[in-house]
């Protein structure tokens, strides 16, 4: 394979994975329904491991769990390299910061001193 066709399968599958992952619209070449049933595919996945790590979250924002999820989740599609955790945390940050959560629990440092004797 050549260098120019490396460049345009390149091209090619970060244009398939914006409209995956990111709400763009199917590369030519491709069928939109079917490329719009793997972007929903991947979204349910996605928000069923993070209702899975964060189960208070979930439960906390109870209907309004998918719904802010989707949101969340087309605003801030997942990096290269990221964990689930990682994405779980950072979609209670922002759920938090808008006002859906309650916040934290503050750890009080005599407990926190406690648990490590």
């Amino acid at each position: 394979m050549t260098q120019p066709q490396r460049d345009r399968l390149a091209a090619a599958q970060a244009e398939l994975l914006r409209a995956l992952l990111a709400g763009g619209s199917a590369p030519p070449g491709f069928a939109a329904d079917r490329v719009e049933v793997e972007r929903r595919a991947l979204l349910n996945k996605r928000r069923g491991i993070v209702a899975s790590l964060r189960p208070e979250v979930a439960a906390e924002l109870g209907n309004r769990f998918r719904p802010l999820f989707d949101e969340y989740a087309g605003q801030h599609p997942r990096q290269v390299g990221t964990r689930f955790r990682e994405d779980a945390a950072a979609f209670a940050e922002w759920a938090a910061a808008r006002g859906e959560l309650s916040p934290p629990p503050r750890k009080r440092w005599w407990r926190i001193r406690s648990r490590a004797t």
